[in-house]
């Protein structure tokens, strides 16, 4: 049927449903289950979710080691749930807010047994719609019938797991010249991704020649530094420092990828600072969250650089995990150019961490 919703197409439905707290169906090959985000799920449905079966919530490890909750599946955690679990109790173990102002939470119970399969595609979905990174999860017979029943979303996933193995295709929409005051020759390219996510943006300053290396900037989209100036971070006054540094070679391009906070997405992002506030430094807030260190793919900036007609890049960036990425993604990175501006007394512990946690180079 035409008409009919591909894989992809359900993957951004899915997505949509579980941020307005709607519950989704997973379908594995033996099994099918129940899921919601807890972030979101509101107090009745809650309920309605834990009135029958044996449901669970799924929480990373990361998330685990911070409640100094037993890990048996290596990167997850499955927590069974009471019946009279209420909304708040829930939100307090997978939201670190409160963490030092109510810590006593527990004790919890581990599940052992069993395939954690469902659980584990469930955190990814639930990480990939931006929410905090854990899922509730309720085993049920008929996954198929129950969708049909109520109007649910349904993923297989043997169709939805190579896709969130693979990274969006990123396809071009439009160009048009857009006179900077960085640089007058400039030209804006945008490029949607085919899996519903968001645009990201392609800065092509002057006119790079594509058979010799070409400038280049991996730059992630950060709303309070970018835009509001923050001093926190050092990621405005590289988005600047970099289209200067192009505009005075006379050629580069700047990618902008909207990968705001690492990956994890503004809200996600604005509770690691308010655990910074509490004395955590930027990689042990996104552990507290429940994510890794960095949760973003630059194998999507390598793609948009492939469609733009380049294979040799200088990388101006202070992180090496970018140019392994773009060498992993088949780009030959020439150079890696640094990057030195943005330091001030605000940020100064954020850029320790960044370079003895993540290993920039200053």
């Amino acid at each position: 049927m035409p008409f009919a919703p591909s894989p992809i197409e359900r993957l951004a439905r899915a997505r949509s449903d579980l941020r307005m707290g709607l519950p989704v169906v997973l379908s594995g090959p033996d099994s099918a289950a129940l899921v919601a985000a807890p972030e979101v799920l509101s107090s009745e449905r809650l309920a309605e979710f834990l009135s029958e079966g044996e449901p669970v919530l799924a929480i990373t490890h990361r998330r685990a080691e911070t409640l100094k909750i037993r890990v048996y599946d290596e990167d997850l955690a499955r927590l069974p749930m009471p019946r009279d679990m209420q909304a708040r109790e829930l939100h307090a173990i997978v939201d670190p807010k409160d963490d030092l102002s109510t810590p006593m939470k527990g004790p919890f119970r581990t599940e052992r047994a069993g395939d954690a399969t469902l659980h584990r595609a469930a955190i990814a979905l639930v990480k990939s719609a931006r929410l905090l990174p854990a899922a509730l999860v309720r085993p049920v017979e008929d996954g198929e019938a129950l969708a049909r029943e109520v109007g649910l979303t349904t993923l297989d996933l043997g169709e939805t797991d190579p896709l969130f193995a693979a990274a969006p295709k990123m396809s071009p929409v439009v160009s048009a010249r857009l006179p900077m005051a960085a640089a007058r020759a400039g030209r804006l390219h945008i490029f949607r991704p085919d899996d519903g996510g968001d645009e990201h943006y392609a800065v092509e300053v002057g006119q790079p020649n594509r058979d010799h290396p070409v400038l280049v900037r991996l730059h992630s989209a950060c709303f309070t530094g970018d835009i509001l100036g923050s001093l926190k971070c050092d990621c405005g006054p590289q988005l600047n420092g970099a289209l200067a540094q192009m505009a005075a070679e006379g050629a580069g391009v700047l990618l902008y990828l909207n990968q705001e906070g690492r990956g994890i997405g503004l809200a996600n992002k604005m509770r690691a600072y308010s655990l910074q506030d509490q004395g955590f430094d930027t990689v042990e807030a996104n552990h507290r969250l429940g994510f890794e260190d960095d949760e973003r793919d630059f194998r999507i900036g390598a793609q948009i650089l492939r469609r733009m007609g380049f294979t040799e890049v200088r990388l101006l960036t202070n992180n090496p995990r970018k140019v392994d990425m773009l060498a992993e993604c088949g780009l030959r990175v020439t150079e890696r150019v640094p990057l030195a501006v943005g330091r001030n007394p605000l940020n100064a512990d954020y850029l320790a961490t960044k370079a003895s946690k993540s290993g920039h180079l200053f």
